[in-house]
């Protein structure tokens, strides 16, 4: 009986000193805003996204041939929309892309280029979520004749 009293004040005292230590993290973590990092696996190497953020499959496309690449990638994941264009104005000059310009109407789109090709991520709010959607696509050429 004594080992069972014992037992119970040993295992107390650390569900105690535990949650003490979480609860100093937690309150740590509120006064700094945390920042985003870079997922891992990627369906394009040089477009970064969130690492908490899902891919939607049902709701992505994607095609590469002879150099061209072409994509509409949707990812949902939980995070404030500052965060996440910071986060793409941080991480996409890694990659060679120039931000070309930032619009704001509810929804937040940037506009990003290199070379050849042209990469618009689109931020649309969706409850506490964050709806991105990116897509990729080649420039079109200055001396090109338009399609009839």
């Amino acid at each position: 009986m004594k080992k069972i009293v014992i037992f119970g004040l040993v295992s107390g005292l650390m569900l105690a000193l535990w949650g003490c230590t979480t609860a100093s993290q937690r309150d740590k973590d509120l006064n700094q805003p945390a920042m985003l990092e870079p997922k891992v696996i990627v369906k394009f190497s040089d477009i970064p996204v969130p690492a908490n953020f899902k891919l939607l499959p049902m709701d992505s496309y994607s095609f590469e041939s002879s150099g061209i690449r072409v994509a509409l990638l949707q990812y949902v994941g939980k995070a404030p929309a500052e965060q996440v264009i910071t986060f793409y104005k941080e991480q996409m000059p890694m990659y060679n892309w120039n931000l070309l310009n930032i619009v704001e109407f509810g929804e937040r789109m940037l506009t990003f280029d290199r070379d050849t090709e042209i990469c618009v991520v689109r931020l649309v709010p969706r409850g506490n979520n964050i709806l991105t959607i990116i897509t990729l696509g080649p420039k079109s050429r200055p001396n090109q004749k338009p399609v009839k």
